[in-house]
């Protein structure tokens, strides 16, 4: 029956799930199927959305996958809001073994890092209160005593915060007085003050992206290959993320049209299969991938 089906299929999603210990051969060994049906189970999550990763010996199913974004918007809470349904814990004044459960729960699932500190624990959900208000009225605050390894200095920033990002561990900034965008953690500001002064230059605010290749940068620029059954595969399983780029292109090859922050990561791919692989685009690609290509020759006289 159907029914039986699916509850076989729910009961391999839910080991494949950051599978960091199982094997092809265990997982048919529990689950009771064969080898050529766990290869076609794969090729049915990932018809229904899920990210299959493959590190070798472990197949697995990635936490980015689309449906486990959805439901983790509708389940799960914001770290802010995580920090405060502690405190409402700890302010009842109840010790018994439920609220002692509650609290080790939030703790391990939301990775406070900070639970034996009530006292750093509330600033900073005041520090996320206040910068959340300043997001939505649009205003100016100073990062008080802002700790930077980088210049191994301890100073006020004054920036206009427009962006979350990390689960709400990092802020998204325009600072006024470098007038750059940066991005700061929220576990290095003292206090957050939020001022009567308005944005002035939301205009200049810029996002920060990663691509599949974990580079970074505000801007990205768009490259096209077409690939063959290898590199196809091979980029896949390397690069879980890019697998909803990829799209079939005729027999025997597939079509990648990808955003990228810099030519460096995704140069490596394509040099590293360059036999296997055609560059469609960009202009600005095929000349960094030509310039490497004659470095090469170069070293090799």
């Amino acid at each position: 029956m159907r029914h039986d089906k699916l509850e076989r299929e729910l009961r391999l999603l839910l080991m494949l799930i950051e599978n960091h210990h199982y094997t092809v051969s265990d997982i048919c060994d529990r689950q009771q199927i064969s080898r050529r049906n766990f290869y076609y189970y794969l090729e049915f999550f990932r018809d229904a959305g899920f990210i299959v990763e493959h590190v070798k010996p472990y197949y697995r199913i990635a936490k980015e996958s689309p449906f486990f974004r959805k439901l983790d918007a509708a389940v799960h809470f914001t770290e802010d809001e995580a920090i405060t349904m502690r405190q409402i814990l700890e302010k009842t004044g109840d010790q018994g073994p439920t609220v002692q459960r509650l609290m080790q729960k939030l703790d391990k699932l939301y990775d406070l890092q900070i639970v034996n500190n009530v006292e750093l624990r509330e600033q900073l959900s005041r520090n996320v209160n206040t910068l959340y208000e300043a997001i939505k009225q649009k205003r100016v605050v100073v990062l008080r005593r802002y700790s930077s390894p980088h210049s191994n200095s301890e100073r006020d920033r004054v920036v206009e915060p427009f962006l979350f990002m990390n689960g709400n561990r990092e802020i998204r900034c325009y600072e006024l007085d470098s007038a750059m965008n940066k991005t700061f953690k929220l576990s290095r500001m003292d206090d957050v003050e939020m001022l009567e002064l308005l944005w002035s230059n939301e205009q200049k605010h810029r996002s920060m992206f990663t691509d599949v290749f974990m580079f970074s940068g505000e801007k990205t620029m768009t490259v096209v290959l077409r690939l063959g059954r290898l590199s196809m595969q091979v980029l896949g399983e390397e690069y879980p993320k890019a697998e909803r780029f990829i799209e079939p292109d005729g027999e025997g090859h597939w079509r990648v049209e990808m955003p990228v922050c810099s030519y460096i990561g995704i140069g490596r791919f394509v040099l590293g299969l360059f036999e296997d692989i055609e560059v469609l685009g960009d202009d600005a690609f095929k000349l960094f991938i030509n310039n490497k290509i004659e470095l090469l020759n170069t070293k090799r006289l």
